[in-house]
């Protein structure tokens, strides 16, 4: 069970890398050859582990860092896909992850100005923005959605 549940952790950031969304439980089982309950049982093993993260009270994937499962104010735009970051750190995840250049779009919490980056050949370009991070990190995951 140890390699599998690597092995559907990895399917996970490649369907995400390939489809810009999350597998649902079912296209996990389906892929596995595993029963529904079986791959919620892999999803929360992964969440146990931090490797993923679902939304509270769901088997759905909300979060494989750095790729967010739903909507955020944070685009990376890379290979002719365009991404969501579960937060500004994790905009910069992303063209790290797929090893590409990109445009990240996002706005500033405090005044809702535009932020606009370009990551090309693994540096920063295009802004003097600052990243604040609420809490600290070893507070992270009392509340991962949150912070």
């Amino acid at each position: 069970m140890e390699d599998q549940i690597w092995q559907i952790r990895f399917f996970v950031y490649q369907h995400f890398v390939e489809a810009t969304r999350p597998p649902s439980v079912d296209e996990t089982a389906a892929r596995f050859q595993l029963t529904h309950e079986q791959a919620v049982a892999a999803y929360e093993e992964l969440h146990q582990r931090h490797a993923l993260y679902l939304r509270p009270g769901t088997d759905e994937i909300l979060m494989a860092n750095p790729f967010s499962g739903v909507e955020t104010a944070f685009k990376v735009h890379a290979n002719g896909r365009t991404y969501f970051a579960n937060c500004a750190w994790d905009t910069l995840g992303i063209p790290a992850a797929l090893d590409t250049d990109a445009e990240i779009e996002s706005a500033c919490a405090w005044s809702g100005e535009a932020i606009r980056i370009r990551v090309s050949s693994m540096q920063v370009h295009g802004s003097e923005a600052l990243v604040h991070f609420l809490i600290p990190f070893r507070e992270w995951y009392s509340d991962l959605a949150f912070t």
